[in-house]
Protein backbone atom coordinates (compact mmCIF):
# COMPACT_ATOMS: atom_id res chain seq x y z
CA UNK A 1 0.00 0.00 0.00
CA UNK A 2 1.44 3.33 -1.10
CA UNK A 3 0.60 6.41 0.99
CA UNK A 4 1.51 9.97 0.06
CA UNK A 5 1.28 13.19 2.05
CA UNK A 6 1.56 16.67 0.54
CA UNK A 7 1.03 20.19 1.78
CA UNK A 8 -0.30 21.70 -1.45
CA UNK A 9 -0.51 25.30 -0.15
CA UNK A 10 -3.96 25.78 -1.66
CA UNK A 11 -5.70 22.88 -3.39
CA UNK A 12 -7.42 25.10 -5.95
CA UNK A 13 -4.07 26.58 -6.96
CA UNK A 14 -2.57 23.08 -7.04
CA UNK A 15 -5.35 21.92 -9.36
CA UNK A 16 -4.29 24.58 -11.87
CA UNK A 17 -0.70 23.33 -11.59
CA UNK A 18 -1.48 19.71 -12.49
CA UNK A 19 -2.44 18.22 -9.12
CA UNK A 20 -5.06 15.88 -10.61
CA UNK A 21 -2.73 14.79 -13.39
CA UNK A 22 -0.14 13.92 -10.74
CA UNK A 23 -2.66 11.81 -8.80
CA UNK A 24 -3.62 10.02 -12.00
CA UNK A 25 -0.01 9.24 -12.83
CA UNK A 26 1.10 8.19 -9.33
CA UNK A 27 -2.11 6.36 -8.34
CA UNK A 28 -1.51 6.40 -4.58
CA UNK A 29 -3.66 4.11 -2.47
CA UNK A 30 -4.11 6.97 -0.01
CA UNK A 31 -3.22 10.63 -0.38
CA UNK A 32 -3.19 13.02 2.58
CA UNK A 33 -3.31 16.70 1.64
CA UNK A 34 -2.73 19.64 3.96
CA UNK A 35 -3.39 23.36 3.71
CA UNK A 36 -6.24 23.00 1.24
CA UNK A 37 -7.38 26.58 1.98
CA UNK A 38 -10.90 25.86 0.75
CA UNK A 39 -14.37 24.68 1.72
CA UNK A 40 -16.04 21.91 -0.28
CA UNK A 41 -18.50 24.28 -1.94
CA UNK A 42 -15.52 26.14 -3.43
CA UNK A 43 -14.10 23.04 -5.14
CA UNK A 44 -14.56 21.73 -8.67
CA UNK A 45 -16.08 18.36 -9.50
CA UNK A 46 -12.58 17.36 -10.55
CA UNK A 47 -11.38 17.73 -6.98
CA UNK A 48 -14.52 16.37 -5.37
CA UNK A 49 -15.31 13.22 -7.31
CA UNK A 50 -14.01 12.85 -10.87
CA UNK A 51 -10.66 11.39 -9.76
CA UNK A 52 -12.19 8.06 -8.73
CA UNK A 53 -11.20 8.28 -5.06
CA UNK A 54 -13.26 8.48 -1.91
CA UNK A 55 -12.51 12.05 -0.85
CA UNK A 56 -12.92 13.56 2.60
CA UNK A 57 -12.38 17.16 3.67
CA UNK A 58 -12.04 18.95 6.98
CA UNK A 59 -12.06 22.72 6.55
CA UNK A 60 -11.48 25.48 9.04
CA UNK A 61 -14.15 27.99 9.98
CA UNK A 62 -12.03 30.73 8.43
CA UNK A 63 -12.19 30.56 4.64
CA UNK A 64 -8.94 30.37 2.73
CA UNK A 65 -7.05 29.04 5.74
CA UNK A 66 -5.71 25.66 6.85
CA UNK A 67 -7.78 22.58 5.92
CA UNK A 68 -6.97 18.94 5.16
CA UNK A 69 -8.23 16.33 2.70
CA UNK A 70 -7.75 12.57 2.41
CA UNK A 71 -8.23 10.64 -0.84
CA UNK A 72 -8.65 6.85 -0.57
CA UNK A 73 -8.89 4.26 -3.35
CA UNK A 74 -10.73 1.91 -1.00
CA UNK A 75 -13.48 3.26 1.21
CA UNK A 76 -12.30 3.61 4.82
CA UNK A 77 -14.05 1.73 7.58
CA UNK A 78 -14.54 4.97 9.50
CA UNK A 79 -13.84 8.68 9.03
CA UNK A 80 -13.56 11.35 11.72
CA UNK A 81 -13.09 15.08 11.28
CA UNK A 82 -10.96 16.60 14.02
CA UNK A 83 -9.61 15.40 17.34
CA UNK A 84 -12.71 16.29 19.33
CA UNK A 85 -10.98 19.38 20.74
CA UNK A 86 -12.82 22.51 19.62
CA UNK A 87 -9.90 24.96 19.75
CA UNK A 88 -8.03 22.82 17.22
CA UNK A 89 -10.96 21.42 15.24
CA UNK A 90 -12.26 24.90 14.38
CA UNK A 91 -9.14 25.35 12.23
CA UNK A 92 -9.70 22.17 10.19
CA UNK A 93 -6.41 20.44 10.93
CA UNK A 94 -7.16 16.73 11.32
CA UNK A 95 -8.78 13.90 9.38
CA UNK A 96 -8.73 10.37 10.81
CA UNK A 97 -9.45 7.40 8.56
CA UNK A 98 -9.66 3.80 9.71
CA UNK A 99 -8.34 1.12 7.37
CA UNK A 100 -8.22 -2.65 7.74
CA UNK A 101 -4.78 -2.73 9.37
CA UNK A 102 -4.26 0.74 10.83
CA UNK A 103 -5.56 4.18 11.70
CA UNK A 104 -4.30 7.09 9.62
CA UNK A 105 -4.11 10.62 11.02
CA UNK A 106 -3.78 13.29 8.34
CA UNK A 107 -2.65 16.44 10.16
CA UNK A 108 -1.70 20.00 9.37
CA UNK A 109 0.16 20.93 12.53
CA UNK A 110 0.01 24.61 13.56
CA UNK A 111 2.70 27.08 12.58
CA UNK A 112 4.19 29.01 15.48
CA UNK A 113 5.93 31.83 13.63
CA UNK A 114 3.31 34.55 13.98
CA UNK A 115 3.63 35.28 17.71
CA UNK A 116 4.04 33.72 21.15
CA UNK A 117 0.34 32.90 21.32
CA UNK A 118 0.46 30.83 18.14
CA UNK A 119 3.69 29.16 19.28
CA UNK A 120 1.95 28.06 22.47
CA UNK A 121 -1.06 26.89 20.44
CA UNK A 122 1.33 24.73 18.40
CA UNK A 123 2.99 23.29 21.49
CA UNK A 124 -0.41 22.57 23.04
CA UNK A 125 -1.42 20.74 19.87
CA UNK A 126 1.59 18.41 20.17
CA UNK A 127 0.77 17.81 23.82
CA UNK A 128 -2.91 17.06 23.19
CA UNK A 129 -2.33 14.77 20.22
CA UNK A 130 0.23 12.44 21.78
CA UNK A 131 -1.99 10.74 24.39
CA UNK A 132 -4.76 10.33 21.82
CA UNK A 133 -2.64 8.39 19.35
CA UNK A 134 -0.76 6.55 22.09
CA UNK A 135 -4.05 5.33 23.56
CA UNK A 136 -4.95 3.85 20.18
CA UNK A 137 -1.65 1.97 20.08
CA UNK A 138 -2.11 0.76 23.66
CA UNK A 139 -5.46 -0.71 22.62
CA UNK A 140 -3.72 -2.79 19.95
CA UNK A 141 -4.24 -0.59 16.89
CA UNK A 142 -1.42 0.44 14.56
CA UNK A 143 -1.29 4.16 13.79
CA UNK A 144 0.37 6.28 11.11
CA UNK A 145 0.54 10.06 11.49
CA UNK A 146 1.04 11.88 8.20
CA UNK A 147 1.36 15.53 7.45
CA UNK A 148 3.11 18.84 7.78
CA UNK A 149 4.52 18.75 11.32
CA UNK A 150 5.93 22.28 10.93
CA UNK A 151 9.11 21.39 12.85
CA UNK A 152 12.51 20.27 11.62
CA UNK A 153 13.57 17.75 14.24
CA UNK A 154 17.36 17.63 13.95
CA UNK A 155 20.10 19.83 12.42
CA UNK A 156 20.29 17.41 9.48
CA UNK A 157 16.67 18.30 8.70
CA UNK A 158 17.33 21.84 7.50
CA UNK A 159 19.99 23.57 5.44
CA UNK A 160 20.80 26.38 7.89
CA UNK A 161 20.33 25.09 11.46
CA UNK A 162 22.57 27.66 13.16
CA UNK A 163 20.71 30.55 11.51
CA UNK A 164 17.31 29.23 12.60
CA UNK A 165 17.81 28.15 16.20
CA UNK A 166 15.63 31.01 17.41
CA UNK A 167 13.01 30.72 14.67
CA UNK A 168 9.78 28.80 15.11
CA UNK A 169 10.10 25.49 13.31
CA UNK A 170 13.52 24.75 14.78
CA UNK A 171 13.35 26.16 18.30
CA UNK A 172 14.55 23.78 21.03
CA UNK A 173 11.13 23.85 22.72
CA UNK A 174 9.48 22.60 19.50
CA UNK A 175 12.11 19.97 18.77
CA UNK A 176 11.79 18.68 22.32
CA UNK A 177 8.15 17.87 21.59
CA UNK A 178 9.27 15.55 18.78
CA UNK A 179 11.86 14.05 21.13
CA UNK A 180 9.00 13.13 23.47
CA UNK A 181 7.14 11.42 20.61
CA UNK A 182 10.25 9.39 19.79
CA UNK A 183 10.84 8.55 23.44
CA UNK A 184 7.28 7.22 23.60
CA UNK A 185 7.81 4.87 20.68
CA UNK A 186 6.99 6.92 17.58
CA UNK A 187 9.28 6.42 14.59
CA UNK A 188 10.16 8.86 11.79
CA UNK A 189 9.84 6.45 8.85
CA UNK A 190 12.01 8.45 6.43
CA UNK A 191 15.04 8.05 8.70
CA UNK A 192 14.51 4.28 8.75
CA UNK A 193 15.83 4.27 5.19
CA UNK A 194 17.68 7.56 4.67
CA UNK A 195 20.48 8.95 6.81
CA UNK A 196 21.82 11.31 4.16
CA UNK A 197 21.68 15.11 4.56
CA UNK A 198 20.18 17.67 2.18
CA UNK A 199 16.80 15.94 1.90
CA UNK A 200 14.06 18.50 2.39
CA UNK A 201 10.31 18.82 1.85
CA UNK A 202 9.77 22.60 2.12
CA UNK A 203 11.51 25.64 0.66
CA UNK A 204 10.60 29.29 0.99
CA UNK A 205 9.47 30.89 -2.26
CA UNK A 206 12.03 33.63 -1.65
CA UNK A 207 15.70 33.84 -2.60
CA UNK A 208 15.57 30.97 -5.10
CA UNK A 209 15.72 28.61 -2.13
CA UNK A 210 14.37 25.54 -3.89
CA UNK A 211 16.76 25.82 -6.82
CA UNK A 212 19.62 26.02 -4.32
CA UNK A 213 18.06 23.34 -2.07
CA UNK A 214 18.05 25.61 0.97
CA UNK A 215 15.17 23.82 2.61
CA UNK A 216 13.61 22.17 5.64
CA UNK A 217 12.31 18.64 6.22
CA UNK A 218 9.06 19.25 8.11
CA UNK A 219 6.70 16.75 6.43
CA UNK A 220 6.70 13.29 7.99
CA UNK A 221 5.08 9.91 8.32
CA UNK A 222 5.46 8.75 11.92
CA UNK A 223 4.30 5.27 12.97
CA UNK A 224 4.21 3.39 16.26
CA UNK A 225 7.25 1.21 16.82
CA UNK A 226 5.54 -2.15 16.37
CA UNK A 227 4.11 -0.99 13.04
CA UNK A 228 7.62 -0.47 11.61
CA UNK A 229 7.72 -4.18 10.73
CA UNK A 230 5.14 -3.37 8.05
CA UNK A 231 7.07 -0.41 6.64
CA UNK A 232 8.73 -1.24 3.31
CA UNK A 233 9.94 2.19 2.26
CA UNK A 234 9.63 5.92 2.88
CA UNK A 235 10.85 8.75 0.69
CA UNK A 236 10.70 12.41 -0.31
CA UNK A 237 9.66 13.36 -3.84
CA UNK A 238 11.37 16.69 -4.38
CA UNK A 239 11.00 16.48 -8.16
CA UNK A 240 7.25 17.17 -7.81
CA UNK A 241 6.44 20.85 -8.20
CA UNK A 242 3.25 22.82 -7.59
CA UNK A 243 3.72 23.95 -3.98
CA UNK A 244 6.40 25.24 -1.63
CA UNK A 245 6.28 21.71 -0.17
CA UNK A 246 6.83 18.45 -2.04
CA UNK A 247 5.15 15.10 -1.40
CA UNK A 248 6.50 12.49 1.01
CA UNK A 249 5.58 8.82 0.86
CA UNK A 250 5.25 5.70 2.97
CA UNK A 251 4.99 2.17 1.55
CA UNK A 252 3.37 -0.46 3.77
CA UNK A 253 3.04 -4.22 3.60
CA UNK A 254 -0.48 -4.71 4.95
Amino acid sequence: MKLFSWNVNGIRAAEKKGFLDWINSIQPDILCVQETKAHKEQLSDGLLKEHGYYAYFHSGEKKGYSGVATFCKKEPLYVQEGLGIERFDSEGRVLITEHESFLLYNIYFPNGQKNDERLQYKLDFYDELLPIISEQVDSGINVAVAGDWNTAHHPIDLARPKDNINNSGFMPIEREKLDIYVDQGWVDTFRMFHQEPDRYSWWTYRFGARARNVGWRIDYFFVNESFTQNVIDADIHDDVMGSDHCPVSLTLDV
